[in-house]
C-alpha cells in the first residue's frame, strides 16, 4: 500500500499536474494540501476519471486540505482541529481509508516570527499534538501526512544558514514536532533516509529548483502499528521539474 502526500499550491492551477502523477505512480491514498479552492468549487471531475474517491476540506484562495482513495471513498472522521473555535482555516483533515485512518494537514508557515502568526503555528501544533496522542491512546493505526512548514534538522535544509531566522526552523518549531515524535509516531523518510540531504520543496524564486536549493517539510508520521509495516518512503523529485508544477514534491511511504 502506497500513501503519499502532495501540496499541490492551487488544484486548479495544477490539476494536468495532479492527474498525471495519480496516473504515473497510482498512491492507493493520496493527502493533499493548499487546495486554495472552496468546497463549492472544487474540481472533482478530473480526480474520479482517475479513479479515485475525494474527500474535500476546501477555503477559498488559501489552505485546503484533501484525501483521496484509489478505487474507494474516505469516510469522514473530522475536519479541523478542537481547542479554538474561533480558527476558521482549512488546514486538517481526518477519514478512515482502506483499513487505515488518514489525516492530511496543512501546518501553519508562522512567518513572520515573532508575532502573531507564529504564536498561531504553535497554538495549532499543540491543538495537533493534542489530537494525535488521543489517537495514539485508542491504539488507532493512522498516519499524519502533509505539509507541516517544519524542517527538522539542520541536513534536512540545503543550507541551514539561509533558513536561520525562518519560522519553519526556529527551535520551539522544531521542538512542538519532536514532542510529537516522542509521543510515539515515527518519521517515515527519516527512518529510511538517516543521513538527510531530501527535499521536498524548492521555491520558484531565485532559482531554488534549477540550484537544488530545497529542504524538507512535508512528512509522513506513522503510528507503531503503520511503522512496523513500513518498507520504503522517498519523494517524486522529478515531478516538481515539470512544466507548471508545485513547488513542493510528492512524497510517499509504502506499507506491507
Amino acid at each position: 500500500m502506497k500513501i503519499a502526500t502532495f501540496n499541490i499550491n492551487g488544484i486548479k492551477a495544477r490539476m494536468p499536474r495532479l492527474v498525471e502523477w495519480l496516473e504515473e505512480t497510482q498512491p492507493d491514498v493520496a493527502c493533499l494540501q493548499e487546495l486554495k479552492s472552496s468546497d463549492e468549487t472544487m474540481p472533482t471531475a478530473e480526480i474520479e476519471a482517475a479513479g479515485y474517491g475525494m474527500l474535500y476540506h476546501g477555503q477559498k484562495g488559501f489552505n485546503g486540505v484533501a484525501i483521496l482513495a484509489r478505487g474507494s471513498e474516505p469516510v469522514e472522521i473530522q475536519r479541523g482541529l478542537a481547542g479554538e473555535a474561533e480558527d476558521e482555516q482549512s488546514r486538517y483533515l481526518e477519514a478512515e481509508v482502506l483499513g487505515l485512518r488518514i489525516a492530511s494537514i496543512y501546518l501553519p508557515n508562522g512567518n513572520p516570527q515573532p508575532g502573531p502568526k507564529f504564536d498561531y503555528k504553535l497554538r495549532w501544533m499543540k491543538r495537533l499534538r493534542e489530537r494525535a496522542k488521543a489517537l495514539l491512546e485508542a491504539e488507532i493505526p493512522t498516519i499524519l501526512a502533509g505539509d507541516y512548514n517544519v524542517i527538522p534538522h539542520d541536513d534536512d535544509v540545503w543550507d541551514p544558514r539561509a533558513m536561520a531566522s525562518d519560522a519553519l526552523m526556529q527551535p520551539d518549531s522544531r521542538d512542538a514536532y519532536f514532542r510529537m515524535l516522542g509521543d510515539g509516531w515515527t518519521d517515515a523518510i527519516r527512518s529510511r533516509h538517516p543521513a538527510g540531504g531530501i527535499w521536498t520543496f524548492w521555491d520558484y524564486q531565485a532559482g531554488g529548483w534549477q540550484r537544488d536549493h530545497g529542504f524538507r517539510i512535508d512528512h509522513l508520521l506513522l503510528s507503531p502499528a503503520v511503522a512496523d509495516r513500513l518498507v520504503e518512503a522517498g519523494v517524486d523529485k522529478d515531478h516538481r521539474g515539470r512544466e507548471k508544477a508545485s513547488d513542493h514534491a510528492p512524497t510517499w511511504a509504502v506499507l506491507r
